[in-house]
């Protein structure tokens, strides 16, 4: 009885093995898509801004980042990827800074500006007015990043589903000297 147990938990092992690699696959070649239409979006838009209005002299000194991507583990025990937005903060950075309250004696000084909240988006940095493809590049990179990261969270979860999957064919094989 637990050999058939064993085989019906490889069949379905490889069964979401088979489906993780089949959307591994159209992932993957969405993000070759993605990243082309990025790579033509902008050689359209250095065309028609001038191949020297759209290049690393118009770079800010010092760039925010607009995206972070975060790793965290899932319950499964997997480790998981995630495009978040770089001001967005996860409930564990949520609450208070310092241990206690102190209190400021003396004259206050004058408030510093913080850096935004929200970065700057790169766009502006070549001008108020930018062309279309510029805007469709800027997405397609957006969306390609978020691709990668699901990517990496499949190609995670198929290197799990292989380790499990050498296991239970190891259990079969001890129950079973001449299967699998």
């Amino acid at each position: 009885m637990a050999a058939a147990e064993l085989r019906a938990d490889l069949d379905s092992l490889l069964l979401q093995l088979l489906g993780d690699l089949e959307e591994l696959e159209a992932k993957r070649a969405a993000l070759n898509a993605r990243v082309e239409e990025g790579w033509l979006s902008l050689a359209k838009a250095r065309y028609a801004m001038g191949a020297k209005s759209v290049g690393p002299l118009q770079y800010a000194a010092h760039m925010e980042p607009q995206v972070c991507v975060r790793a965290s583990e899932a319950q499964d025990g997997l480790e998981k990827f995630r495009v978040v937005r770089a001001g967005a903060q996860t409930p564990e950075e949520v609450g208070p800074r310092e241990a206690a309250l102190r209190r400021r004696k003396g004259p206050t000084r004058p408030l510093e500006p913080e850096p935004s909240a929200t970065p700057q988006d790169p766009l502006n940095w070549f001008g108020i007015l930018v062309p279309h493809s510029l805007r469709q590049a800027q997405a397609s990179f957006r969306n390609g990043l978020q691709l990668a990261a699901d990517i990496a969270n499949l190609q995670i979860r198929i290197n799990w589903g292989r380790s499990q999957f050498r296991v239970l064919q190891e259990k079969l094989k001890q129950l079973e000297p001449g299967a699998a």
